[in-house]
């Protein structure tokens, strides 16, 4: 099975601007792509699994904790699975990559932040391929900081 990975990126900067990339990240397998703003920081889209479909992420502006679980038993996944979570902002262009078999939630750490998530699958692929599970589970979300 695949693990989490995350693709690491660079910027560039000279009279005319900044250039952000991640060269490392390609396309072949995206169906579709979807902005998130998020104006509350106190709100957790959490947990939201994939048997099958793997999710890109990538933050445009702003911060965001993102945090994974490996799935053990979908139907009855084990309270004590160990979460891992990273913290992603907009000064540091990284593409963080979460396979299928993981259930993974966000959180913006600053108001006005937008996120980039693409996936493999197609709309109607992923609703029937989407497990939740309550947001309390596996990870402190109040006290992820930047």
């Amino acid at each position: 099975m695949k693990e989490v990975t995350l693709i690491k990126g660079a910027s560039f900067t000279d009279h005319r601007g900044t250039l952000k990339f991640v060269n490392d990240f390609s396309f072949p397998d995206v169906k579709r792509f979807y902005q998130m703003l998020h104006h509350d920081v106190s709100v957790v889209r959490a947990w939201q699994g994939h048997r099958v479909e793997q999710k890109y992420f990538y933050v445009v502006k702003g911060a965001f904790v993102l945090a994974w679980v490996k799935i053990d038993d979908w139907d009855k996944p084990s309270p004590g699975l160990k979460a891992d979570h990273v913290i992603l902002n907009e000064d540091e262009p990284v593409v963080l990559s979460v396979p299928a078999g993981y259930a993974n939630g966000i959180k913006a750490l600053i108001p006005g932040s937008v996120l980039m998530v693409y996936s493999d699958l197609t709309l109607e692929e992923s609703a029937a391929d989407r497990w939740s599970f309550p947001e309390d589970q596996w990870f402190d979300w109040q006290h992820a900081r930047l």
